[in-house]
């Protein structure tokens, strides 16, 4: 399929199903998208003060700005707040919220490529999320906090979408990932030496699909689509917001786009939360996905699992 809509108004049910087929949806700004990003900014700028967070880079060392980034990140996705405009995001596009459940937000960030591009402000090679043990129904919600342009913006490569790539997604197993090498990301300062999936030949990157929209719109994509962070030499640093959603009739019947390379083991499943009450999934279901590989390693990262139990008290408190 391959086609990019904007501002199409489908319901839920027929964009998923395109998305399954390697469509890519981009929405203008509304309310809802707005005022999660206006939450990140204000988190962004207080922490960066008195500096501009998108030239930091001219004024502070790298050093200085992980040492932000490590505090902020997970400020970002332990804040109830963050979660609760996300289940606005979601009602406002009509999906279902008793059938939706999605991850923890996260905020990202893309500085000029001679700056900062590896550990905490990791500049994705082209991948898909297939390979780091996503399920197939996974689809990626993607947010600027700031417009941005060509030269700083999300890549995506949809010729690949059904055309595999040689890559090792073999090597990447989601449970020990969890438990040796997410906690660390701060510490890849210069250089990042933790091991990824990545293509094992050349992939051709150009003519790439860059999809642009204002601050504050909204792209999304399949989780199968093979996509990259676009080396930033715009001179002004990229911020963004992305979570990702599954729906749970899907994962029952098993929808969602075409396995064409991925071979990696687990599943992130334990970590999506229901867009109503923010229960698990059912864990007969979970189970039917696992790989055997879940007798090892850690199921949950800790981070997790601290900002579902900050997230459901604060529900049950406006309840």
């Amino acid at each position: 399929m391959n086609t990019i809509d904007f501002d199409f108004e489908f319901s839920d049910d027929a964009r998923r199903k395109a998305l399954y087929e390697g469509g890519i949806f981009t929405f203008s700004p509304r309310p809802s998208t707005q005022a999660l990003c206006e939450h990140g900014r204000a988190m962004l700028e207080k922490a960066f003060a008195p500096h501009d967070p998108r030239t930091v880079q001219r004024s502070l060392p790298r050093e200085r700005v992980v040492e932000i980034l490590a505090k902020l990140k997970p400020e970002f996705i332990h804040h109830a707040t963050s979660k609760i405009l996300i289940q606005r995001v979601l009602k406002d596009l009509g999906c279902d919220l008793e059938q939706l459940h999605f991850d923890v937000p996260r905020m990202r960030s893309a500085y000029p490529s001679d700056y900062l591009t590896s550990g905490i402000a990791y500049a994705f090679h082209p991948h898909r999320d297939t390979w780091y043990s996503a399920p197939f129904c996974q689809l990626n919600w993607w947010l600027p906090m700031y417009d941005i342009v060509p030269e700083n913006c999300l890549g995506l490569h949809p010729r690949y979408f059904s055309e595999p790539v040689e890559n090792n997604s073999e090597i990447y197993n989601y449970y020990q990932w969890n438990a040796k090498n997410r906690a660390s990301a701060h510490e890849h300062i210069k250089e990042d030496t933790r091991e990824q999936p990545k293509a094992q030949k050349p992939i051709e990157r150009e003519p790439m699909t860059r999809v642009l929209c204002e601050a504050g719109g909204l792209i999304i994509f399949s989780g199968a689509q093979l996509h990259e962070i676009v080396p930033n030499t715009s001179g002004v640093t990229r911020y963004s917001i992305d979570f990702r959603t599954v729906h749970q009739g899907d994962l029952e019947n098993r929808r969602g786009a075409r396995n064409v390379d991925s071979r990696c083991t687990g599943t992130t499943l334990r970590d999506y939360l229901r867009g109503t009450d923010i229960a698990h999934l059912p864990q007969d279901l979970i189970e039917s996905y696992d790989d055997g590989s879940e007798v090892e390693g850690v199921l949950v990262h800790p981070e997790n699992e601290r900002a579902e139990r900050e997230l459901a008290a604060t529900i049950r408190s406006a309840a």
